[in-house]
């Protein structure tokens, strides 16, 4: 950690070098994305959504990429060739891997969905590539596609209607960025196991709208839940710590939680970074969620050093708390994760 190079008085992470007031009042958001430009070369990908003119236009994320001939998408997924979007992989396949967990597991909606009343396992389903950049990713490997497992669409559902497997659930990185097959590979889990599966997302929540409801239809109708990660509210902070906006993420997650009103399906999370989501950011959120419905479960996570914040602690415990205290003002529902950390 260093002293914040703006206002020389509060702490900043040395990645950043401005403390998150500063980071608030910075003038021009677009600078702030630039401190993503260099970590995100040494693994070959684009430091911004591209967005070249005449090319050929990605609508899977909020990034909107508009790739030139033989340019690469943001997420590192997918390139433009004669016109055409070509992922990494043939058809049928993606850039993931999956492993069973004994429920309940480290589900981050553990504390209140069903599926982790039930005896059986859990298919972690983890996909590479992500349409966000987090300073503080805690699975940053998904970025190294050029050694990615490659994992077939038919071995996925295979997986997922093994005896007692009860849930299945999709994150990474992030799915968006290979939201086809997650969804084609959803719907023909949920058809052959005639609903029983529950069908889970845990994601940034910045993909299509479109295929956002989709994906929101198969968790409601087979007994699943939807995890929107709410990194910060403030769009400098946003811009900071993920490298892009947030607007679609929230746009989406309204129009899931209207969709599922009444029911335990959307859900929400915020990764408590120390020094930068604090008690203010978590006040924004909450009211945000709240103005929704106020029965959302929202779970705040402690954080833990990692990629590139490995130089800030362990979320204090009196920061927890007093955004736990915060988010009660506005929401009948909130929990703490990782209590272990603390």
């Amino acid at each position: 950690m260093i002293t914040c190079l703006e206002c020389e008085k509060k702490t900043a992470a040395a990645s950043f070098a401005l403390c998150v007031e500063c980071i608030r009042k910075f003038p021009a958001p677009e600078k702030l994305v630039k401190l993503h430009f260099s970590p995100r070369k040494r693994f070959g990908l684009p430091g911004a959504p591209p967005k070249s003119h005449g090319g050929t236009p990605c609508a899977l994320c909020a990034n909107m990429c508009v790739l030139a001939e033989g340019e690469t998408g943001y997420c590192g997924i997918r390139k433009s060739i004669t016109g055409r979007l070509v992922e990494r992989v043939a058809e049928g396949k993606a850039l993931a891997h999956m492993y069973i967990d004994p429920i309940p597991t480290n589900c981050c909606a553990a504390w209140f969905c069903r599926g982790s009343t039930q005896k059986g396992y859990n298919l972690a389903v983890f996909f590479y590539g992500c349409s966000f950049d987090c300073m503080y990713c805690q699975n940053f490997p998904h970025k190294q596609l050029d050694v990615a497992e490659t994992l077939s669409e038919d071995e996925l559902v295979a997986a997922a209607l093994r005896d007692k497997v009860q849930c299945v659930c999709f994150f990474g990185g992030s799915p968006e960025p290979q939201f086809t097959f997650a969804l084609r590979a959803a719907q023909r889990i949920v058809k052959k196991s005639g609903s029983k599966t529950h069908i889970c997302w845990e994601w940034n929540g910045s993909g299509n709208p479109e295929l956002v409801l989709e994906a929101v239809k198969l968790s409601k109708d087979s007994g699943g839940t939807v995890k929107f990660d709410l990194k910060a509210f403030e769009k400098n902070l946003h811009a900071a710590l993920c490298g892009v906006d947030n607007g679609r993420t929230l746009e989406n997650l309204v129009r899931a939680a209207e969709y599922c009103r009444g029911e335990d399906v959307v859900n929400a999370t915020t990764l408590l970074v120390p020094f930068y989501v604090d008690s203010r950011e978590v006040e924004l959120i909450s009211s945000f969620l709240a103005k929704i419905d106020p029965e959302i479960p929202y779970s705040l996570l402690v954080f833990h050093p990692d990629y590139l914040l490995d130089d800030l602690p362990v979320t204090p415990r009196e920061q927890v708390y007093q955004c736990y205290d915060t988010a009660c003002r506005y929401l009948s529902r909130v929990n703490i994760g990782n209590r272990r950390l603390l």
